[in-house]
C-alpha cells in the first residue's frame, strides 16, 4: 500500500533535470507493470478528478506517453448526447470499462455528477443526492467483479489555480485550455470546495478509497502519482524472449528509392 501524507508543507519545486531523470525511471517501471497486467489479465480503472487547472492532463500524459495505448486506455468522455442523457447515468461509462489485460484511465468520470453537474445546475438535486447514495454501491459491485479501482483527487490551491488561469489567458498556446466551465469554476471556488467535501464524505469507502494528490508543483505531483499507482498494483517483472532482428532478404531486390523519384515530397525547410 502506498504511503500517504497529511502534511501541508510544500517543498521546493523540482529542477527539470532531476524531474526528467526520475520520470524516466518511473516510466520504465510502468512498462514493467504493463507487461504484468497483460500477463495476468488484470483489469484496472484509474479515476482522476480535481478542480479545473489542477493538472490532471499533465499527470495522465506522464503516465501514458511511454506505454501502449492498447493496454493503458484513456477515456475522456465529452458532454453526453441527448441519447446518453436518457440512459442510466453510469451506462455510458461502463462501456469503457477494462477487459482482461487493460488499464482504463478516466480523465473525469461519473464523478462529474458530484462536481460540475451539481455546482453548475446541470442535474437536479434529486439526481445529485441519488448519485451520492448509489455510487458506493455501484463501486462495490465494480470491485467485487474483479476490477481494481483507484481514485485520485488532485488538489490545487486557490493561489496556484489563479496563476494557471491567468497564464492561459495570456498565452496563445494555452488559450485552448480555457473551457466555458473554467471561469465560472474560478468564481465559485467555495461551491466546488463544498461539493468536493460532500463527495469525499459519501464515496471515500474501504473498497474504493480516495487518495488526495497535492498538485501545486506539477512535476512533483506527476512523480508522486506514478509512484503511488505503481505501489497500489503489486507486480513482478515478466521475462521476455530475447529479440533478434532478422536480416533483410535480398530475394527480388530492386532499387526501391529510384521508383520514388517523380513523387511529391515534402519540402525540407529545417
Amino acid at each position: 500500500m502506498a504511503k500517504t501524507t497529511t502534511s501541508s508543507s510544500i517543498p521546493k519545486k523540482l529542477k527539470s533535470g532531476k524531474y526528467a531523470k526520475q520520470l524516466r525511471k518511473l516510466q520504465a517501471r510502468l512498462c514493467l507493470l504493463q507487461d504484468w497486467v497483460k500477463e495476468k489479465g488484470l483489469r484496472i480503472i484509474i479515476v482522476f478528478e480535481g478542480r479545473d487547472a489542477a493538472g490532471k492532463g499533465g499527470v495522465i500524459k506522464a503516465m501514458t506517453e511511454r506505454v501502449s495505448p492498447r493496454v493503458f486506455r484513456l477515456a475522456a468522455l465529452p458532454a453526453p448526447s441527448d441519447r446518453e442523457k436518457s440512459q442510466m447515468y453510469m451506462q455510458r461509462y461502463m462501456q469503457h470499462f477494462p477487459a482482461a489485460g487493460e488499464v482504463v484511465i478516466f480523465d473525469r468520470s461519473w464523478y462529474n455528477r458530484a462536481g460540475v453537474e451539481h455546482v453548475m445546475g446541470f442535474c437536479s438535486e434529486t439526481q445529485y443526492k441519488r448519485f451520492l447514495k448509489l455510487c458506493p454501491v455501484v463501486e462495490e459491485y465494480i470491485v467485487d467483479s474483479g476490477i481494481q479501482l483507484i481514485k485520485v483527487w488532485l488538489e490545487v490551491s486557490d493561489k496556484e489555480q489563479k496563476r494557471r488561469f491567468e497564464a492561459r489567458i495570456d498565452d496563445p498556446l494555452r488559450q485552448w485550455k480555457l473551457s466555458p466551465m473554467d471561469l465560472p469554476s474560478r468564481s465559485r471556488w467555495f461551491d466546488y470546495s463544498r461539493a468536493r467535501d460532500a463527495m469525499l464524505d459519501a464515496t471515500d469507502t474501504r473498497h474504493a478509497p480516495w487518495y488526495i494528490l497535492r498538485s501545486d508543483d506539477k512535476k512533483r505531483a506527476r512523480l508522486n502519482c506514478i509512484e503511488h499507482i505503481l505501489n497500489m498494483i503489486p507486480h513482478k517483472t515478466v521475462k521476455r524472449q530475447r529479440v533478434k532482428l532478422p536480416k533483410r532478404s535480398m530475394k527480388r531486390a530492386y532499387d526501391d528509392q529510384a521508383t520514388l523519384k517523380n513523387r511529391k515530397f515534402i519540402r525540407e525547410v529545417q
